[in-house]
């Protein structure tokens, strides 16, 4: 599984764009609720405005949706034994940590409550 330069976790910028014009757009959508008088009704142009960028960028891509063809690579995994070696580190430290967490919830001392003397 290659990666196409300018990709983070597989998506492109665009992803990351619209993400962030929709953010902004609640951001502001939420302070402009607090308003008052007819700057609370701004929040309408706020979503329209969001929503017309959104189309934009969404019709009018700058790739090909067919991405060019690549030379076929070989994937070697060069941290094999250290990836290994890594999880049963982590399964001995969960193990041990759950151990602890049992011993002392069972171990809990369990108080006697005082008996009432007439």
């Amino acid at each position: 599984m290659a990666e196409v330069a300018g990709t983070v976790l597989g998506v492109g910028t665009g992803v990351f764009v619209l993400a962030l014009v929709w953010v902004l757009a609640l951001l502001l959508c939420a302070v402009l609720s607090r308003a008052s008088g007819a700057t609370r009704f701004s929040v309408v142009l706020v979503f329209l405005g969001a929503l017309l960028i959104t189309a934009v960028l969404l019709l009018f891509p700058r790739a090909s949706e067919t991405p060019a063809p690549e030379v076929e690579m070989k994937i070697v995994d060069a941290f094999f034994i250290g990836r290994y070696v890594l999880l049963a580190c982590l399964t001995a430290v969960f193990l041990g940590a759950l151990f602890l967490v049992l011993t002392h919830h069972i171990l809990e001392p369990i108080y006697a409550k005082p008996l009432r003397s007439y």
